[in-house]
């Protein structure tokens, strides 16, 4: 997050209720809050559905906090062992 930025909505009160928004929109198996790279951090884990959503995760955070997002897709065991299966 842009450290200026996100200081306002740490003044403003406006940290957590963003926050709050993006868990209740998300619901991540696991949530993380570090500094990282000069600034703070968080590192979601969720379930994407859809890609048509990301729009509505990721604008908040650019519009209000000045974030740099970056999603990337993993798989699971069973994700892994479908994926190679199609390879067949």
């Amino acid at each position: 997050m842009d450290t200026q930025i996100s200081n306002g909505a740490v003044k403003n009160g406006r940290m957590p209720e963003i926050v709050k928004s993006l868990m209740d929109r998300l619901d991540p198996e696991a949530a993380y809050f570090c500094p990282g790279d000069g600034g703070r951090c968080c590192v979601f884990v969720f379930d994407l559905q859809d890609a048509a959503t990301i729009p509505t995760i990721a604008e908040p955070l650019f519009q209000e906090l000045g974030a740099k997002i970056e999603i990337i897709p993993v798989m699971n065991r069973d994700d892994l062992q479908k994926g190679l299966a199609a390879l067949q």
